[in-house]
């Protein structure tokens, strides 16, 4: 019998990386400057080890082979790994500027596809994003200013704060900006094209690798000045809900308690919360697992009458996918 499940994360060295993951959420980072933690992976080469309960010490893998029906009801597996890939970013320094391939085009290209969202947990005064392409701006000019390396001029950028979100299928160039922590939902799949890194140079003293041909066939250049999510809600009784993505591969809500609060969640489908603020507990299966700011809690589907206890001024990411 399965039941709330915690991993333990796994942390990677970026050169745009710093510590802002142990001040806001008490990570326990490794030295260095850390960039990312990976919450929820199933990937062979990284995996999330479960953390809690009876199934600490196994890992995500080896749950999707022996239980994966359970774990994930109706939700379509990935090739026979666990569909979505949860990340924190701490984005000290500007990251690459970058496209992931888009589904019809990612096998040709030797890559996965990509389709993600960000929610960005905190902004500085002066943070940007760099989303899809100026109005105007032509393939022919964006392949004449990849040459001059002014490509950076022709991306769209959104000044952002804390709160805000962002969409970005496939095919959407991008690249998140300087001072910004960003909780990251994504498809199981860690296939990245640079276009550009600022003419910086890696941990080993040479410039980082571009992907210029694979970026050129996967960027999507009628996606002119796409705009940030909404930021309508709408109330239920002690909680607001802010509709994010509803997509076919992952659909995400941010819910925000005005009191204490206890939500049930009967419908038998898989979950995953993020603590963007505040406190839960997820209780079932009998079991409660106490989920911190910065925490995440995967609930398998099997597990049916569950309830989602929020403490005053929560707000918690619901992922759900089918």
């Amino acid at each position: 019998m399965l039941y709330p499940l915690t991993f333990r994360p796994l942390f990677k060295e970026r050169i745009w990386g710093a510590r802002n993951l142990e001040r806001l959420y008490a990570k326990p980072l490794p030295p260095g400057h850390i960039g990312e933690s990976w919450e929820i992976v199933d990937r062979e080469e990284d995996q999330s080890i479960i953390a809690n309960g009876p199934l600490a010490g196994r890992s995500l893998s080896w749950l999707m082979q022996n239980d994966g029906e359970a774990l994930l009801g109706r939700t379509k597996d990935a090739n026979g790994r666990f569909p979505l890939l949860i990340k924190l970013l701490d984005c000290a320094d500007v990251l690459s500027l970058q496209v992931h391939p888009p589904a019809h085009l990612a096998a040709s290209l030797g890559g996965e596809p990509k389709t993600e969202m960000w929610y960005i947990a905190e902004a500085q005064p002066d943070a940007n994003l760099f989303v899809g392409l100026r109005k105007g701006v032509t393939r022919a000019e964006f392949e004449r200013a990849l040459q001059t390396g002014t490509v950076a001029d022709l991306f769209h950028r959104l000044p952002v704060r804390d709160g805000d979100a962002m969409f970005l299928p496939s095919g959407r160039v991008h690249a998140l900006g300087a001072g910004l922590v960003i909780f990251e939902i994504q498809q199981n799949s860690d296939t990245t094209y640079r276009v550009f890194d600022w003419n910086r140079k890696g941990a080993d003293g040479k410039p980082r690798q571009l992907h210029v041909e694979q970026s050129l066939k996967s960027i999507d250049f009628n996606d002119i000045e796409p705009s940030l999510l909404p930021r309508n809600t709408t109330h239920q009784d002690s909680i607001t809900v802010r509709p994010l993505v509803n997509d076919p591969l992952f659909k995400v809500e941010a819910l925000t308690s005005v009191s204490s609060t206890a939500l049930p969640m009967s419908e038998p489908r898989l979950r995953i919360f993020g603590v963007v603020d505040g406190a839960v507990s997820v209780e079932a299966g009998g079991m409660s697992v106490n989920v911190a700011k910065g925490g995440f809690c995967l609930l398998p589907a099997q597990v049916a009458e569950a309830r989602l206890h929020l403490q005053p001024n929560t707000t918690v990411l619901h992922v759900t996918a089918d």
